[in-house]
């Protein structure tokens, strides 16, 4: 499976230590340059710089080449380009957790994958502890709501 990734939830799972899921859960992940660019802001931390400056092999940056529509042009380049990458090349899945994004891709009939989901979804295959990685994630910058918080702990008890 392949799947096209924002800067998000490759930025928090780097952060957290749980990158090797992506491989694990989809195989081969593309990045749109932009999100490959907003990974190397200088305000990125060390952390993501020093992973981002050695992709490993199941990760391909990709040039978006069509132009986007104008209901794309109000998100933020990475998302933008997640989007498009994904309508270009026929993938149906993208890793967004903003939630603009999120609806737009929906609205566009693509499956979005966030980080709280893709961590949910490696530890039903067990390959993280939930509840460990949302602890993680929870010393983060990483915001989310209290309702989407509480669901996914509800569920993942």
């Amino acid at each position: 499976m392949i799947v096209v990734a924002d800067t998000s939830p490759l930025n928090y799972l780097i952060l957290i230590d749980e990158i090797h899921l992506l491989p694990a859960l989809f195989g081969h992940v593309l990045l749109p340059r932009a999100v490959f660019q907003e990974l190397q802001h200088p305000k990125t931390s060390s952390k993501v710089s020093q992973w981002v400056a050695q992709l490993p092999p199941w990760l391909e940056v990709r040039v978006v080449t069509s132009v986007p529509g104008d209901e794309l042009m109000r998100l933020d380049p990475g998302e933008r380009e997640a989007i498009q990458l994904a309508l270009e090349l026929g993938i149906g899945t993208v890793l967004l957790d903003e939630a603009d994004g999120r609806q737009l891709a929906e609205k566009l009939h693509l499956e979005v994958r966030g980080t709280l989901g893709i961590l949910e979804r490696g530890a039903k295959l067990g390959k993280v502890n939930f509840r460990q990685a949302l602890n993680k994630l929870g010393q983060t910058n990483f915001r989310v709501s209290p309702a989407v918080h509480a669901a996914f702990l509800k569920r993942n008890q």
